[in-house]
């Protein structure tokens, strides 16, 4: 299977990568520098050269003809601006899932975020930062752009990202109670769905918990 991560010099993109070459799938990654071509060439990610940020739909047209999925897993980053919240998080989640559909590209995930219901609807926590206000309403908008195409998409919630080693635990559900997770589990969680094509048109929540990732996934209900 040919599989497209976008954002692929992520911490969870990388892991990722490497867990879908290792099961002998074609993955080409997104990346804005080109400084970071020979980690991913070195994970076994043949890496393109794309600022989703100043593409256009055709550009993201062209790399993914050909492709059987793509994964979402772009993003401003801590520390960054308003704005950049709103044009990776929304904006370039919105602009490859636009070309996907468009270059018949079935399969899609997007990594999303836990908390997006706070911010529904207008609502705004007290004391909420400024940016972390912007990025869950940016992430709330792409979920709800993608939840309305012609793909098979799945959107995976974490919860508070560590870097502590995997485990290879967790739980998976629609909705699950606050936790964190290693993202090294994230990755595995989503390599998992891509080799498996279970939780189509779901939403889905992950935390560390007790059941193994494989199990999870397969418990996972099949929707039509």
């Amino acid at each position: 299977m040919r599989i497209v991560i976008a954002g692929a010099h992520g911490q969870i993109a990388r892991e990722l990568g490497r867990l879908l070459a290792a099961h002998d799938h074609d993955v080409a990654g997104l990346i804005r520098n080109p400084d970071h071509v020979a980690d991913l060439e070195a994970d076994g990610v043949a890496p393109v050269i794309m600022d989703l940020e100043n593409s256009t739909t055709d550009d993201v047209i062209q790399v993914l003809t050909g492709a059987d999925a793509a994964v979402f897993a772009a993003g401003a980053g801590p520390g960054s601006s308003v704005e950049r919240k709103d044009s990776v998080d929304r904006g370039a989640a919105v602009l490859l899932a636009e070309g996907a559909e468009q270059a018949g590209v079935a399969r899609f995930v997007q990594i999303s975020s836990v908390g997006l219901d706070a911010v529904r609807d207008g609502a705004r926590p007290d004391g909420l930062a400024d940016a972390m206000y912007a990025y869950l309403i940016a992430k709330l908008a792409a979920e709800e752009d993608l939840v309305t195409r012609d793909l098979d998409w799945t959107i995976l919630r974490p919860g508070r990202l560590t870097d502590d080693p995997a485990v290879g635990l967790v739980n998976l559900a629609p909705s699950v109670e606050a936790g964190s997770i290693p993202r090294h589990d994230v990755a595995a969680v989503l390599a998992e769905l891509m080799n498996t094509g279970r939780g189509s048109r779901q939403i889905l929540e992950v935390v560390s918990g007790s059941e193994s990732i494989p199990d999870a996934v397969a418990a996972l209900p099949i929707t039509l």
